[in-house]
Parts: structure tokens; sequence; C-alpha cells
């Protein structure tokens, strides 16, 4: 296994760097968290993957929720509108999630993953979905949404910024993350016996990785910091 997911924070307490986001997700939980939809975005590997998982497990009662099927992650790019909304001989993705989940809080959650990268079929389909009056989405679905750009005005067209605007948003924070992913990765490789440089090195292997904890393990992982 990767260090970049064995060491992947299994719980919220576990998550570097992402106190107002926390603070975010923490509001809309009041509210509940179901029964919407959520955009997460953030540069790469600031952690908008584990937040989304982390959400995922929450709402559907425990990391279990791979196996029973509740939660779903899929990639923007190869999500079809036949996927989504199903043909004559198959069942679509808005027809499954319509049922309850098997774990103990009968929820499902759907992830998918660079959304700027959805299909326009597939876009107009979600934001129709998103645009319903009455129950627009089932009270027992999470959607979620994550993305490396970082505002509307990132995004491709005017579907794209009607389709955020109809979801709950959470923007990663990803200024000042280099010293604490750099204590964090230096920890990391120390644990492994990879560690032979001192926490400046970090930091500029961080910098050097614009801020992505991923691509550091990954470095480390190959040797980068086993000293001269």
């Amino acid at each position: 296994m990767q260090l970049c997911e064995q060491y992947r924070p299994h719980c919220w307490g576990e998550v570097i760097g992402q106190s107002k986001a926390l603070r975010s997700i923490d509001l809309l939980r009041r509210r509940g968290l179901t029964g919407r939809a959520i955009w997460i975005s953030g540069k790469s590997g600031t952690g908008k993957t584990t937040t989304a998982r982390l959400l995922a497990e929450e709402v559907c009662g425990g990391p279990e929720c791979w196996l029973w099927g509740d939660a779903q992650e899929i990639d923007a790019k190869g999500l079809t509108l036949a996927d989504l909304v199903g043909t004559k001989d198959t069942l679509g993705l808005l027809a499954e999630i319509n049922h309850l989940g098997i774990g103990p809080n009968h929820c499902r959650v759907v992830i998918i993953n660079e959304a700027d990268c959805l299909l326009e079929s597939v876009l107009k389909a979600l934001r129709t979905l998103l645009e319903r009056p009455i129950a627009p989405i089932p009270p027992h679905v999470l959607w979620i949404f994550t993305t490396t750009r970082e505002g509307e005005a990132e995004l491709p067209d005017s579907d794209f910024r009607q389709l955020i605007g109809r979801c709950s948003k959470v923007p990663l924070n990803t200024q000042g993350l280099a010293r604490m992913f750099a204590e964090r990765a230096r920890e990391i490789a120390t644990i492994e016996g990879l560690n032979g440089k001192p926490l400046p090195a970090y930091v500029n292997l961080l910098n050097d990785c614009k801020g992505s904890l991923r691509e550091a393990l990954q470095r480390i992982e190959g040797g980068e910091m086993l000293g001269p």
C-alpha cells in the first residue's frame, strides 16, 4: 500500500490544516448532511478525497459503507448519461440511490471526483436534479462533488456555475500548509525508516510539490529524504 493511502486520515481529528472547512462541515451537520449536495474544492493533495470519504463514512454509519455499497466513488471523466439515468435495460445511478442503504443509518452517498470534467449531458441532468422545487434529493442521500477548481470563476461555463450554486460549498485551505504537511511527512518518514533530513528539507519538498502531501509522500516513498 502506498504511504499516502496507508496514512490517509481515518477520522476528523487526523485531518491537518483544514479547521475552517471542518467548521463549515460542522455547521452543515447541525442541519443534516443528507438531502443535499456538497461541493469540495481545493488544490491537489490538500484533502478533498479524504474529506469526501470521511463524510461518506459518517453519513452511512462506518467505514464498512464501501463494502455495503452504500457509498460510491466515481470519476467524472468516466461517467455517462446512461450511467446516471439508465437505459431501458439497465438501472441508472439516480434510480439506485433512491433505495435506502443497508447500513445502520440507511443512507447513501455518491462522490464524484474531478467534477469539473463532467460531460455536458451529465452536468445538465445533475443540475436539473438539484433544481427540482420538491424533494430534489432524497432525504437519505448525499451527493459530494470534488474539484481542483477553486472557485466558480474557474469553472468552464454557466452550467457548472449553476450546479455549484445549488451545492453547499466547502473550500479547502490551500495556504500555509507547507510546514504542517512537512511535519506530518517527516513523522511518517521516521516511522517508515525513510527519514534522513531535517524539517526544513521537508518544507522545501512540500513547496516543490506545490503543497501536495500526497505527492510529497510518493517522493519520500521513493527514498528522496534518506539523506546524502
